[in-house]
């Protein structure tokens, strides 16, 4: 199994570390070529000096245009069937290169990627700095190319990394995220590398918020539920949108000689920061030093944090979504989830239809939310009651995993109600709950009557057949897959309704 290394560096002592450390891990199963793309600016002066550490090495030239595009240089000179990114202030284990060749090995086609896991040693003798903290972040974040190993197919079919993304902030998830829209799964590998935190300068985390303008980018390319996908947290954007109000109709009312406005809003303004301050003070050292950069840094961040998400607003206003992937999922449950028992009232006789499990995990994996949409006219029938069929919906929830929402229909076909399939309500009900366009959900099921609703509501439908589907109903089926799992490869391949 083939891989190259491709190593993005502004020049950084590290390198050097990094280059012997694949040396010693090298062995027999090393990777084919590393190849370190110098992103200097054009002009720099002195050629980079790259260590003679026992491995070979090509070294090409960026330009100083961002980790994004020195990663696109490095990863189109490879000629290998795998590109493992490092960055260049990592340090892999001994085992590196053995554990990388095993966590590529033998792969399924459809996996598009390997994660390594990151460790970020701190210190043990006290609590953490803010900038510590940070970069311990990273042992928990999602695809970060700090390792990262990716199918060179996979990079050139999504377009490898946007190099929009100018500085080394989400590039790395704006790819996985593209890479997982085109229908590729990423699995986390057993590889560790060790990274380590560097010095800073004081105002560090002022000067991060120029990501903020990257963030308005991913919300641009990827919708408003990026964060979660990612794994994110919600961020606190908003607070320091109501700190940055407080102190300017503070100080616009003291202008305009209004005291108790402005004194109502320079509280707000004064409790707003002193929490902001002591959410970062109270986890760390709590030494004088660290205590007074945190307070400057807590009163500069969030005008800071605004200005570059504004402008990043306005910058990105008119960059155009990546290949959409849907807001939701969601499927029939018998029949398409369960194998359809008529009328079942015995949570014994649930049983998953195969890769059921495994489609709902991917789903959730990646952050779309999935949900159940069933007719149960049993209960109109008087063959089900509402506590049998709460008790075997519980059941299948045990077997398959939580459902962000369910949206059952109760009545009969004779009931003329707006929900029982192929009647679009259920559909709609559930979008509604999960505050999804409904537009952007993807029905699957079994029946013409499933693919019918999701029509009706503005949904795309796709069709798995079993043996209760007619053929008229699989003939009318503008997509049709043979199981579940193909049926989850086309909802994810990003076409749009």
């Amino acid at each position: 199994m083939s891989y190259a290394v491709v190593i993005p560096t502004i020049g950084r002592p590290s390198l050097g570390v990094l280059l012997a450390q694949l040396a010693k891990s090298h062995h027999n199963v090393g990777p084919s070529r590393v190849v370190v793309v110098d992103d200097r600016p054009v002009g720099c002066g002195q050629a980079l000096q790259v260590p003679d550490g026992g491995v070979l090495v090509r070294v090409l030239r960026s330009g100083g245009r961002g980790p994004a595009a020195a990663r696109n240089v490095g990863w189109r000179a490879a000629d290998t069937e795998w590109v493992a990114f490092l960055d260049d202030d990592v340090v892999p284990t001994p085992e590196w290169a053995a554990q990388m060749a095993q966590d590529i090995r033998g792969l399924a086609p459809d996996v598009g990627a390997s994660q390594g896991r990151i460790e970020v040693p701190l210190p043990t003798d006290r609590r953490p700095t803010d900038v510590e903290r940070g970069t311990a972040g990273l042992a928990s974040a999602r695809w970060i190319t700090a390792d990262m190993a990716y199918r060179r197919a996979v990079l050139q079919r999504v377009g490898g990394f946007d190099e929009r993304f100018g500085r080394a902030y989400r590039e790395d998830a704006d790819l996985a995220l593209r890479v997982i829209a085109a229908g590729y799964r990423i699995l986390d590998g057993q590889r560790r590398t060790v990274h380590p935190v560097r010095p800073s300068a004081p105002l560090v985390s002022v000067r991060a918020q120029r990501g903020n303008a990257d963030d308005a980018l991913m919300r641009r390319r990827h919708g408003p539920r990026w964060r979660e996908r990612i794994g994110d947290g919600p961020g606190r954007l908003r607070r320091h949108g109501l700190t940055t109000a407080a102190a300017a109709i503070a100080f616009g009312a003291a202008a305009r000689r209004h005291p108790q406005v402005a004194t109502a809003a320079g509280l707000a303004w004064i409790v707003l920061t002193a929490e902001f301050a002591l959410h970062r003070i109270l986890p760390g050292p709590r030494s004088a030093e660290e205590i007074g950069r945190m307070l400057i840094s807590s009163i500069a961040i969030p005008p800071v944090a605004c200005w570059h998400r504004l402008t990043g607003e306005l910058r990105w206003q008119r960059v155009s979504p990546a290949t959409p992937v849907p807001a939701a999922v969601l499927f029939d449950r018998d029949g398409t989830l369960v194998h359809d028992v008529p009328y079942n009232t015995d949570p014994a006789a649930v049983w998953p239809v195969p890769g059921a499990r495994e489609a709902l995990d991917r789903l959730r994996d990646i952050g779309i939310p999935v949900g159940v949409v069933t007719n149960q006219s049993g209960v109109a029938r008087g063959l089900i009651s509402p506590a049998q069929l709460e008790q075997v919906n519980t059941r299948v929830s045990e077997l398959l995993g939580p459902f962000d929402v369910w949206s059952i229909c109760r009545h009969g076909e004779d009931d003329g109600c707006p929900c029982r399939k192929p009647a679009p309500g259920l559909v709609k009900d559930a979008a509604a709950q999960l505050g999804v366009p409904v537009g952007r959900c993807v029905v699957i099921g079994d029946t013409g009557a499933d693919i019918t609703a999701a029509s009706a509501a503005g949904a795309r439908g796709i069709l798995v057949p079993t043996a209760r589907t007619l053929r008229q109903e699989i003939q009318a089926a503008g997509e049709v897959a043979p199981d579940i799992a193909a049926a989850l490869d086309l909802a994810l391949s990003g076409r749009v309704p």
